[in-house]
């Protein structure tokens, strides 16, 4: 045997042969190799490498292993040059017992990408067993009236070898009595029976010693031999007979202990106790058949013994004696085949052979995660295995070799909806009823950076009150982003805008952590009346995503300024002269105060008001546009000056103030001769007491003479007017009204359209009519203002006046 193992060892004696088969829509290849049993440890295979057609190099940076499947590890491979190497003696008797085929399957499986290459060893029988009896010593009682014919049955010879190399014939000593008939049974082991081929004498000789041998097929052969001893006894000339030579009986697996298989009946036609029968297992019969049946000696039921794995063995084979009691005893012999029902008694079973976890969020479909075994004891219908997964997930199941399915990403992955799946395996096989198993694995994904920030509105008002402090904040504009760690970081700025000349960032500034927006300036209304901007959220992410929102800023308007007199013009801190004739009538347009307010809305609305009166009955004003009129006729008594303070409030909270001081002078009209310039009154008081009186006193007889003196006052201001000077009129008073308009055409006025606006409604309304030039330079406007006649007395000519208006803001 040593000389045969050193044989195969030193050729290397490696047979490889591989094969392709087709599996549903992907190719898998099985590699097959062949081998003797006890090689040496460390003798090499094959190259598995190249056989595979992997590259050497690779093999350690892609983590190559050997999976070898329910078995302890015979082999392994050498990484570094892909060789395929015994690890272990294999025995193949005690590997596969007395199977006809022993085989070892492999799985070799490397990483980066995931591969995975089946594997099938067969190990060869060497002849390294020589057959032994199961008894070196066989004792036989045979009556003297024993048959030439009649055959005895022997214990055989037992070889753990397998094929060629077990038994194949037996021989027996040299004798004129017996002789030897070689069986083959139904596994195709051979065994003798003892053939009675001369009557035996007892007299002439009581035993007869004989040696069996046992030979088996190898090269060289090897042999075992036994002793049998045969006692010669007195007739008992009937042997016990069954009804059937051979009995077939089906029982199914995980029967209960105990259970009856079958009673076995046979006859004697002797009488006494040469016909008492008693039933027993032949030699033939193997240990774990007699360990798992029972046999009743004396009624020949068999029964279940041991639980029954249809797994571990489909069919017992029994050898049946019956055996009389007479003082030869004779005995009959029959067989009893019992057949294994399969069960569905086995869960499938669910093996994960690559996992990788976690994973980025943003893999590609079809990208492999797990690969997964599945596996069934059972066999036929109850051992095919079905696979899926228990709820609909993004991931699906892909066949990729016999009982091994590859777990694959079927949809793209989304972390900020789901981070982590719990994928759980269903196997059922397809018995009756099935039978299921499952397992769980979870799987974790990597966040990338895949959202950009997001504000929760696209625009956003912010109002802020003029005079505000500086660095204050303003309001808080923040984005959010469902990354996570440094993806999910916000930094704020404000993008870059000019206004004015001046840059954003000199208006405002933000929080780049926490997006709070502060004013870096006071703002003025009157300035600025709003502003419009984009802030900017970029995450830390790579790339780097980003988003923006609108944010208009309004500056809300605060009562910070006082109206400011522009109408009747005087100079700051002095008082505003204005002259009327005394013989105004009621309702006289005295002047019209107008101010104005650089506030808006409310803050610019003006009332006006008295604040001084010297005589409350003479002079009324409207509170809304600042006029200033008669409410009667000037008497003597009344002082010819006047002195008005009027108050310009406007409507904020609180309120703010200007006031001017307006000082009236009344003045009669005046004519002139041919030789030189004479005053004359040219209204009396009709209305003091004296003169009233005259009238009462008088009236009828001074009637028509006063119609006359008024006739002949008419006729006279009538007359054609001399072109150096002017008639004596009502109206026609040296005014100081031009004198002031020039004084206005000499200043300069910062105003608006609003305050051109008031002017205009003030010189209109005193019976002029005012014209608005633009200045050639665009520097403002050229406002003349020229008198009308009043209808009493043609008006003498006179220079207009200018007022040159400004298109900047007041001082």
């Amino acid at each position: 045997m040593e000389s045969c193992i050193s044989v195969h060892i030193g050729r290397r004696y490696v047979q490889v042969f591989a094969f392709m088969s087709f599996m549903l829509a992907r190719a898998v290849s099985v590699t097959r190799y062949s081998i003797p049993e006890e090689m040496q440890e460390g003798s090499v295979v094959a190259n598995v490498a190249a056989d595979l057609g992997l590259d050497v190099r690779s093999l350690s940076e892609r983590d190559l292993r050997l999976d070898i499947i329910s078995s302890k590890k015979y082999l392994d491979v050498n990484k570094d040059t892909g060789d395929l190497f015994i690890l272990e003696k294999i025995d193949r008797e005690q590997l596969c017992g007395t199977k006809a085929t022993c085989s070892l399957k492999m799985d070799v499986i490397i990483e980066r990408p995931l591969q995975i290459y089946n594997i099938e060893l067969e190990i060869t029988d060497i002849n390294d067993n020589a057959p032994q009896f199961r008894k070196e010593n066989i004792q036989l009682d045979i009556f003297e009236s024993a048959s030439p014919g009649n055959r005895f049955s022997l214990n055989n010879a037992l070889d753990p070898d397998v094929g060629s190399n077990s038994v194949r014939t037996y021989s027996l000593s040299k004798s004129d009595h017996f002789t030897i008939e070689i069986q083959t049974g139904r596994d195709g082991s051979k065994f003798a029976d003892l053939v009675l081929k001369k009557a035996l004498d007892r007299e002439e000789q009581a035993v007869h010693n004989l040696i069996l041998t046992a030979i088996d097929g190898g090269a060289p052969p090897q042999s075992g031999t036994a002793s049998i001893s045969v006692r010669v006894l007195d007739m008992n000339d009937n042997a016990p007979q069954f009804d059937q030579q051979t009995y077939t009986v089906n029982i199914t697996e995980n029967s209960p202990i105990g259970s009856l298989v079958i009673k076995l009946t046979a006859t004697d036609l002797d009488f006494g106790s040469n016909a008492e029968i008693t039933y027993f297992f032949g030699p033939y019969t193997s240990e774990k058949t007699q360990e798992t049946f029972s046999m009743n000696s004396v009624n020949g039921e068999v029964r279940v013994k041991e639980i029954i794995d249809y797994e571990e063995s489909r069919v017992f084979e029994i050898h049946v004696e019956a055996q009389d009691q007479g003082t030869n005893l004779m005995s009959g012999h029959s067989k009893l085949v019992i057949f294994i029902i399969d069960i569905n008694d086995n869960y499938p079973e669910i093996s994960i052979k690559s996992f990788t976890s976690p994973i980025k969020e943003n893999v590609t479909t079809g990208t492999v995660v797990a690969l997964i075994s599945v596996s069934d004891r059972d066999s036929g219908e109850n051992g095919k295995v079905d696979i899926y997964l228990a709820e609909i997930l993004p991931f699906v199941l892909q066949k990729s070799s016999e009982n091994y399915y590859a777990l694959l990403v079927s949809e793209p992955l989304d972390r900020e909806k789901v981070a982590e799946y719990n994928i759980t395996f269903v196997v059922s096989d397809r018995g009756s009823p099935p039978l299921r198993n499952k397992k769980t694995i979870i799987l974790e994904l990597l966040d990338v950076n895949d959202n950009p920030p997001l504000f929760p509105k696209s625009f956003y008002t912010i109002s802020v009150t003029e005079n505000n402090e500086p660095g204050a904040i303003l309001s808080s504009v923040t984005a959010l982003d469902p990354d996570l760690n440094e993806n999910r970081y916000l930094v704020y700025s404000i993008l870059e805008k000019s206004i004015q000349n001046m840059s954003m960032s000199k208006y405002f500034s933000i929080n780049p952590e926490t997006g709070n927006l502060y004013a870096l300036k006071s703002f003025d209304y009157e300035k600025e009346k709003e502003f419009l901007f984009h802030v900017d959220a970029k995450d830390s992410g790579v790339p780097q995503l980003s988003s923006n929102t609108t944010v208009r800023v309004l500056v809300l308007d605060q009562n910070d300024n006082s109206p400011v007199i522009v109408s009747p013009w005087h100079a700051q801190g002095s008082v505003a002269e204005e002259l009327i004739p005394r013989s105004t009538d009621k309702g006289y347009l005295v002047t019209k105060v107008i101010a104005i307010d650089a506030d808006s809305v409310q803050n610019s609305r003006i009332t006006y008001q008295f604040l001084q009166l010297t005589d409350s009955s003479l002079f009324s004003l409207d509170q809304y546009n600042g006029e200033i009129r008669t409410m009667r006729m000037f008497s003597q008594r009344d002082s010819r000056k006047q002195r008005l303070v009027v108050l310009a409030k406007d409507n904020g909270e609180p309120a703010l103030s200007s006031t001017v001081t307006i000082k009236l002078s009344t003045v009669d009209p005046v004519s002139k001769a041919s030789s030189g310039a004479i005053e004359v009154p040219v209204e009396y008081d009709l209305f003091s007491d004296l003169n009233l009186y005259l009238v009462i006193g008088l009236g009828a007889v001074s009637f028509l003479f006063l119609i006359v003196i008024l006739v002949i006052i008419i006729v006279k201001c009538q007359r054609p007017k001399p072109v150096e000077e002017p008639p004596p009129c009502r109206n026609s008073f040296p005014s100081l009204r031009n004198s002031m308009n020039s004084q206005i055409a000499d200043s300069t006025l910062i105003s608006s359209d609003a305050y051109w606006y008031s002017l205009f409604l003030a010189e209109t309304r005193k019976g002029k009519v005012v014209v608005r030039q633009t200045v050639p330079n665009g520097a403002g406007y050229i406002v003349s203002s020229i008198p009308r006649s009043t209808g009493l007395t043609d008006t003498s000519d006179s220079a207009p006046s200018t007022l040159q208006e400004s298109s900047s803001g007041f001082p």
